[in-house]
């Protein structure tokens, strides 16, 4: 075999071609960012499984976040409630018990 010839050559553009498909296969496979051919790196987007994953993460994350929000708010209610209750003086609180009684 010739090592200087031109099909040596283009065995060896040929190996690095599918070297680098094979690599970003793999890293697409798995999630990672994809390198293109300048070196730089891209994101799989939304379009992947790990992409829609993040996306329903977020989204059950969002709402569940929401709903405690609206129980922090209903227990602060609650809680001013019983403060008013224990600082009130014992005769006011009794008063008012007897009118509501009436």
């Amino acid at each position: 075999m010739n090592w200087g010839g031109p099909g040596f050559v283009i065995a060896i553009i040929a190996v690095c071609y599918a070297g680098w498909i094979i690599n970003n296969w793999i890293r697409a496979k798995h999630g990672y960012p994809l390198e293109n051919e300048w070196g730089g790196t891209t994101d799989p987007g939304t379009n992947s499984k790990a992409g829609l994953d993040a996306e329903r993460k977020i989204e059950l994350l969002s709402n569940e976040n929401a709903e405690l929000v609206g129980k922090i708010d209903r227990l602060q209610e609650r809680l001013a409630v019983l403060e008013r209750i224990a600082t009130d003086p014992a005769k006011r609180t009794a008063d008012e018990i007897e009118a509501l009684r009436d």
